[in-house]
């Protein structure tokens, strides 16, 4: 029997390519570190319905990524065979889950991607209406706090004319942004290939357990649509690459995902 752990690192790997090599190809990614355009709607979005950050794959799958992976882990391992769970299983899905927390969320602080983001020259800045960049302390991007020239003032200059009742999110830009989609994407997908794995050399007859690996094909591909959609669409090649690099890091320290 195939693999199924080698078939998602293969299928992974050219969705990120294939969609980043489209990207270069006809331009259609959005560069999420420039200042000028981040903060914009991506200028493919009326008519290419997946450039829109208001897809619904992105408002109700890949914001919400790890909680549908583990959610599928959770219903995967509980209706396992009892001879082919493990407690290093559950082990494995917190450690991948600390890496998540710690890659996108916290990290003693800010989060490893804000961190690298402000190594390589990442200032915090709140984009205007009027297309103007306020540069504010670093602090506020960490903490993501909404600003506004109210509870702000020292943050706004006189000149500056804003909307009644307008707020601003600030956020790190101008760094290297790696990808988080396609981190927490790749891993994902390696993550459910492993357990796939396990529950297909278990042949389990339970009827439960069918359904929850029907369900694992079913989320992975569309992780996979969604790693190559982000790709054709969203950051630069270079911050495809470091996510998808980065998301074996946290997928390799921990699991049994080689042979």
């Amino acid at each position: 029997m195939v693999d199924s752990r080698l078939l998602a690192l293969t299928a992974i790997t050219l969705a990120v390519s294939f969609g980043t090599a489209y990207s270069v190809a006809y331009g259609t990614y959005l560069d999420t570190s420039d200042p000028l355009v981040a903060h914009l709607a991506h200028p493919l979005a009326k008519s290419h319905y997946w450039a829109r950050k208001s897809n619904v794959l992105n408002v109700y799958f890949i914001k919400k990524a790890w909680g549908w992976t583990s959610a599928l882990f959770l219903l995967s391992w509980g209706t396992r065979n009892p001879s082919s769970r493990s407690l290093s299983q559950l082990v494995q899905w917190l450690v991948e889950t600390a890496c998540w927390i710690t890659f996108t969320s916290w990290f003693f602080g800010p989060a490893v991607i804000d961190r690298l983001a402000l190594a390589s020259g990442g200032e915090c800045l709140i984009p205007l209406p009027s297309g103007q960049q306020v540069t504010v302390p670093i602090e506020y991007c960490f903490t993501r706090s909404k600003i506004t020239p109210a509870t702000h003032p020292d943050v706004f200059t006189t000149s500056l004319v804003l909307p009644e009742g307008w707020t601003g999110v600030p956020r790190l830009q101008r760094g290297h942004d790696v990808s988080g989609h396609i981190f927490l994407l790749t891993m994902s997908i390696l993550f459910l290939s492993d357990q796939l794995r396990i529950s297909l050399r278990s042949g389990s007859s339970n009827g439960w357990h069918k359904i929850a690996i029907v369900l694992n094909l079913a989320l992975i591909s569309v992780w996979l649509f969604s790693s190559y959609i982000t790709s054709v669409y969203f950051h630069s090649p270079l911050e495809k690459l470091t996510g998808y690099g980065g998301s074996f890091l946290a997928i390799f320290s921990v699991s049994n995902f080689l042979p």
